[in-house]
């Protein structure tokens, strides 16, 4: 067994998904999600993607994200929207509440702390 892992969609079959209907604010989005690891502790990496569409988001957890492609807009309650596009890098911290809003299907890199 090896401790390197590659984090790409080629090893990994991808997990389809959406929006819970509650949190659905426009379009039909549909998530698919690779998830290449997932550790003791609540530490999860992968690649995630989402076609176009806009939908509530709550974080409990700690994510970093890196943007691989497209573009979506990220708009925090009571504050500013962030539009985010290929090369972008940023953290959701827990207790983050607003709205993820993809313009172009948009592609992640992700780490998760639970």
């Amino acid at each position: 067994m090896t401790v390197f892992l590659s984090v790409d969609t080629k090893t990994v079959e991808p997990e389809s998904g959406a929006p819970a209907p509650d949190r659905l604010i426009s379009g039909d989005p549909t998530f698919r999600t690779w998830n290449v690891e997932e550790r003791d502790g609540g530490l999860y990496a992968g690649i995630w993607e989402s076609t176009p569409g806009k939908w509530r988001i709550v974080y409990d957890e700690w994510e970093f994200c890196h943007i691989l492609s497209g573009v979506s807009v990220i708009a925090e309650d009571g504050g500013e929207a962030r539009t985010v596009r290929a090369g972008d890098s940023f953290v959701l911290r827990p207790g983050f509440r607003g709205s993820w809003e993809v313009l172009e299907t948009t592609r992640k890199e992700y780490v998760i702390k639970l």
